[in-house]
């Protein structure tokens, strides 16, 4: 997953506004207690913040794979 695609995927499961606010407020302890946004500043992979963000916010694993990537074109 790159960066674009978790941006991407928090936007489209959490809305913009929200999404942020989980990104800079939530913290994350199997992330070793840091926040998405400080994860990410430290090198952390996007797949991983954002499986771990999944878990934290109970998001349905029918959610995680392929979110962030667009949809297909017709």
């Amino acid at each position: 997953m790159k960066l674009s695609e978790f941006q991407r995927a928090v936007v489209d499961e959490f809305g913009s506004g929200y999404g942020q606010a989980l990104l800079s407020d939530l913290v994350l302890g199997e992330l070793g207690g840091r926040t998405a946004q400080q994860a990410l500043d430290a090198g952390a992979a996007p797949r991983e913040v954002w499986f771990a963000l999944c878990r934290e916010a109970g998001v349905p694993m029918s959610h995680w794979h392929g979110a962030g990537r667009p949809a297909p074109k017709s």
